[in-house]
């Protein structure tokens, strides 16, 4: 298997250069929560329903403990819930983790680990591998997970797998600018984009190098994303 030490960069221009959609540009500190508690950023695309266009009202529903949106029309019950992103933290043969320079908001031009979107079809497993590939170029082995961690003003539930090396080499993707590895202790925590991802790399280096000084939980916070 070809060794994945060497990072590759690329001068292209980041797609996000254009014209970033308000997901992209959020700031954390500013969301607020509306009716039932969802955030503003996500509110216009649940006031109708999506069985009959009717508007969604909020309030008290038979056989429901707390309120919800509802169509007064039809009865459909629109339950919001968060959405799972399955991320990775590829570990080289040396025991460094591999981290993607994001080409793409939010976190542009910053490090994160690699991870999207759990599709309908696919497993938290198959995700876990398919995200991996596609912004890294490097074909993992899930392993064991190294944490849970919910942001619930970005309506998301992030999964951190640690992963085994199995194939590939790095490789500038349409989102990441550049692929690298970082031994533990080397870690560039002030340039790491999501409050998530410090957690996920917290509990990784806590795991394997629980001598190293890292970063107060209760003082890592991040402006933007996840």
């Amino acid at each position: 298997m070809p060794r994945p030490d060497q990072s590759r960069t690329t001068n292209r221009t980041p797609t996000s250069a254009g014209r970033p959609s308000r997901v992209e540009n959020l700031r954390i500190s500013e969301v607020r929560f509306g009716a039932g508690g969802v955030p503003d950023w996500l509110e216009p695309t649940v006031r109708f329903c999506s069985r009959c266009g009717g508007q969604l009202t909020f309030g008290p529903v038979d056989d429901e403990e707390r309120d919800r949106l509802a169509c007064p029309s039809c009865g459909f019950v629109c339950y919001v819930n968060p959405r799972l992103v399955v991320t990775t933290l590829p570990i080289t043969d040396r025991g460094e983790v591999m981290l993607i320079r994001r080409g793409i908001a939010p976190g542009l031009n910053q490090w994160a680990q690699p991870g999207g979107f759990l599709e309908i079809d696919e497993t938290v497993r198959e995700a876990a591998i398919r995200e991996t590939l596609e912004e890294t170029g490097l074909h993992v082995e899930p392993m064991a997970i190294v944490g849970l961690y919910s942001r619930v003003q970005a309506a998301v539930v992030v999964v951190a797998f640690e992963a085994r090396i199995v194939g590939g080499v790095p490789t500038i993707t349409r989102e990441s600018l550049e692929t690298r590895p970082f031994a533990p202790h080397a870690i560039p925590w002030p340039e790491i984009a999501f409050e998530t991802s410090v957690l996920a790399l917290r509990d990784w280096v806590a795991s394997v190098r629980p001598d190293l000084t890292m970063p107060d939980p209760s003082t890592v916070h991040r402006d933007f994303g996840a």
